[in-house]
């Protein structure tokens, strides 16, 4: 975890969109425009961590969105494992500066000073007057051109151990998401049997990703518990920021991830944004309708309540859906079955001559429809990775592939192989040429 600390207007929004590759931070030459911490994803030299943007710092204001700002800064700081303190070069030292600079060094963390607006190399002795912060060498940049970009990142790696994902644990690792307060704590203490997280009515009482050993019929399984996912607006405390970045990272470490429903309140977009959340890191899914024992039912109760799912996840209705009690443990037990079944299918791997011989006779009845006035066809198909499965294509115009037909080879690998619960990946590539065009 890389944090960007810095007083307003220093191009700490800049500089973040050019580490991650995207423009998801606001950028205008108007301080405090980030107010909430951003966060993101980069590799660098094989190393990948995550990225904080946080607002423009000013340290002792008593200005109340002033304070929450430093108040959000601060928490990043505590979060990370290395401090990006950004200056602007142009500007020279300020008191601001020099106050969080002093902050910093009380931190403990390893901190890598870094001089913007250094646009060319006259301007890179800008960075000369920052060594009287004493927080280490400067590193001249521009985040708006990318200039010696490198260099300091080079600086950030050093100081993060090679990835520090489990690579060597091969223990199913289950993550359970969702909105707040529909029971993910009270599932893991029911499927632990004891009480490992608080447990109380009030929203957004776990903030902070747990990790437990489950023993099932002798196998160990990591269980993470996660702090809810609310809407943004719905937001209101400094600290529950944090819920949404560490949910998200216990997505990425997970293998299959359990979200789950309140029984009560049906489907709610929020669910649908979790659903896609795991959908992009391309974890198994469960979806657990939990208190089930509140709801009035007959025989046909569970039925009507996934038609409904099913019609309006129609790109999810691939996921199975349980219907569970973490208070009563009803069914509970069969959460972890169905996880372990998924995560044998993501790391199913289907030999090609079989996939060929299913699924071309398929595609040949149904070939892909004429574009621009080309016959599209598909000559070959391979399975080139698993967890998650991924599929190569081999066609002989890749580009021209519609949507709609990427949608209908699928179904049509879904109908004929089991991957309930498991997101698949589709790699086209034309015959003969290097690869063309990924598609999750």
């Amino acid at each position: 975890m890389v944090a960007i600390v810095g007083r307003p207007n220093v191009g700490k929004s800049t500089l973040f969109n050019r580490l991650i590759g995207e423009r998801n931070a606001i950028v205008e030459d108007t301080p405090g425009v980030t107010r909430d911490r951003i966060y993101g994803t980069m590799e660098w030299n094989g190393k990948a961590f995550s990225v904080i943007d946080t607002g423009g710092f000013i340290p002792g204001s008593e200005n109340q969105m002033e304070r929450a700002i430093r108040e959000q800064a601060m928490l990043a700081i505590e979060e990370a494992n290395v401090v990006v303190m950004l200056c602007d070069g142009r500007d020279g030292v300020t008191p601001f500066d020099q106050d969080i600079a002093s902050i910093l060094r009380l931190s403990n963390k390893p901190v890598v000073l870094v001089v913007n607006k250094c646009d060319n190399a006259k301007q890179q002795g800008f960075a000369y007057e920052f060594h009287s912060l004493g927080i280490g060498e400067p590193f001249p940049i521009s985040a708006t051109n990318g200039l010696n970009t490198g260099d300091f990142l080079d600086e950030i790696t050093n100081n993060i151990d090679k990835n520090e994902i489990d690579e060597e644990d091969n223990r199913l690792k289950i993550a359970i998401v969702g909105r707040p307060n529909t029971g993910k704590s009270s599932l893991s203490n029911a499927l632990l049997g004891y009480e490992r997280s608080i447990v109380t009515p009030i929203a957004g009482t776990t903030r902070d990703s747990i990790d437990t050993i489950l023993k099932y019929y002798g196998e160990e399984i990591v269980l993470i518990d996660t702090a809810g996912l609310r809407k943004r607006a719905n937001i209101k405390e400094n600290i529950e920021m944090f819920s949404v970045m560490r949910t998200a990272r216990a997505i990425e470490r997970c293998d299959v991830a359990i979200i789950l429903l309140d029984a009560e309140r049906g489907l709610e977009e929020q669910d649908k944004k979790i659903i896609n959340m795991v959908n992009e890191e391309r974890k198994g899914m469960i979806v657990a309708v939990n208190k089930w024992d509140l709801i009035e039912k007959d025989t046909n109760t569970a039925n009507k309540w996934t038609k409904k799912y099913k019609e309006e996840m129609r790109t999810f209705d691939y996921i199975p859906t349980i219907f569970i009690s973490a208070l009563t443990k009803q069914r509970i037990t069969n959460v972890i079955k169905i996880a372990k079944e998924i995560q044998a299918r993501r790391q199913t791997r289907i030999k090609t001559h079989l996939l060929n011989e299913t699924l071309k006779p398929i595609l040949d009845r149904t070939p892909p429809p004429a574009v621009r006035g080309q016959d599209l066809r598909i000559n070959y198909i391979t399975q080139v990775g698993t967890e998650p499965p991924v599929f190569a294509f081999f066609c002989n115009n890749p580009k021209l592939l519609p949507d709609s037909y990427k949608r209908f080879m699928e179904r049509s690998l879904r109908d004929k192989f089991d991957f309930a619960g498991v997101p698949v990946s589709f790699i086209f590539k034309r015959k003969n040429t290097p690869w063309e065009e990924r598609v999750g």
